[in-house]
């Protein structure tokens, strides 16, 4: 077992989270790295990071992590009365409206269950990177399985259809929106679009461990490069591989432009502040969403078996539902995890706000350590609650 050591601070009464944590990088080989971070009601209670290179500032790739962060934009866009889900998205987008396509709606997408997951042949790295291209190449596409009927999670292609719909209603990108309404009025370490200037904090993915269980492991669970979930997960690319989907965010013009989908960068204390800021405020200031909106785009649209990520995979409206991927969790916990292993997100009811990274791509979708460092600060934001109440 490695010796790593772990930095960063912990509030009074989240020492236990210090030792979870540390459990986990002790797992990891001396190459990776974590980071992980905690608000409950808006103060700061866990900031740790471990391995080398890492810091308290470093910034990684957050893949479908950064479906959260877009996912804000919507859920502003909805409380100011300037987006309507339930309209179809040729409304917004008439081009959309071919193939099979007339009827989905925004809702339809935000909850996976549009059956446009991918496109026929998939997608180059550099289509990937401009969502306005891969937006282009949905445009003949019909839809892999019956909207409505099934739901199947539409990984790198969610946030280009709705990113048109989002420009036709406001005349900016969802990135664009992003930077001027959430993450600088808060100051926020995460990004769709990682400045230039911002580079030399940013520290590469890595592969997963070439170990001969995970090669075993992978050889028997490998979807098809033409099954529902290799079109998904865009292993239909000639020469496009499962690997290739861990390491996208090394690429530096996805990087750059920040695709809301898969291309966004930031650290777990950028992805802690950012949820607390959304559910509970942070610094002073009144949170980003009502409870009327927390409500709304955390209601559960999609459970039970996912036609590409198989069972375990709940979507509320534009986030997963973390209330039943954790069942330690309220009703109404939203956010979303990422294919290399981070995750963040916001439990209203106990005011918890969670993020966390990790340098080396994990084998499954979502790490498993999510859960166990979850519960540890969720156990301790509890214990923490009753001692003040007593």
């Amino acid at each position: 077992m490695n010796t790593i050591e772990i930095q960063g601070t912990v509030a009074a009464g989240f020492e236990s989270v210090r030792a979870e944590f540390a459990a986990v990088v002790a797992e990891e080989d001396g190459e990776s790295g974590a980071q992980l971070a905690a608000y409950v009601r808006g103060r700061p209670v866990v900031n740790l990071w471990a391995g080398p290179e890492v810091s308290a500032g470093t910034l990684t790739g957050l893949h479908s992590t950064s479906k959260g962060a877009a996912g804000l934009v919507v859920a502003l866009l909805i409380q100011d009365g300037i987006l309507d889900v339930d309209l179809p998205v040729a409304h917004y987008w008439p081009r959309f409206a071919t193939a099979g396509k007339q009827q989905i709606t925004v809702r339809d997408v935000l909850v996976h269950r549009s059956g446009v997951i991918g496109v026929d042949g998939g997608f180059t790295v550099d289509e990937l990177a401009d969502e306005s291209v891969v937006a282009e190449r949905l445009v003949g596409q019909r839809p892999f399985f019956e909207p409505r009927s099934v739901h199947g999670y539409g990984g790198f292609v969610t946030y280009a259809i709705v990113g048109e719909v989002v420009r036709a209603v406001t005349g900016s990108t969802i990135q664009q929106l992003f930077g001027q309404h959430i993450r600088a009025p808060y100051g926020l370490d995460v990004y769709l679009g990682l400045p230039a200037e911002l580079d030399h904090r940013y520290l590469p993915i890595l592969p997963w461990r070439a170990t001969p269980d995970a090669a075993a492991a992978f050889a028997a669970n490998s979807p098809a490069p033409q099954s529902i979930a290799g079109i998904a997960y865009n292993l239909n690319a000639r020469g496009f591989t499962a690997a290739d989907v861990m390491t996208l965010p090394n690429d530096t013009t996805l990087r750059r432009r920040g695709p809301g989908s898969v291309g966004g960068v930031g650290s777990a204390n950028g992805l802690a502040a950012m949820y607390a800021a959304a559910s509970t405020g942070i610094g002073g200031r009144e949170p980003l969403l009502s409870l009327e909106t927390i409500a709304t785009v955390s209601t559960i649209h999609s459970g039970g078996f996912d036609l590409v990520r198989g069972e375990r995979a709940p979507y509320a409206l534009g986030f997963e539902a973390k209330g039943l991927l954790y069942p330690f969790l309220g009703a109404h916990a939203f956010g979303h995890t990422g294919s290399a292993g981070s995750d963040g997100f916001a439990d209203p009811h106990s005011g918890l706000a969670y993020g966390y990274t990790r340098r080396r791509a994990a084998f499954a979708f979502n790490a498993p350590e999510n859960a166990r460092l979850a519960a540890a600060v969720h156990r301790a934001a509890l214990a923490a609650d009753f001692a003040s109440a007593a």
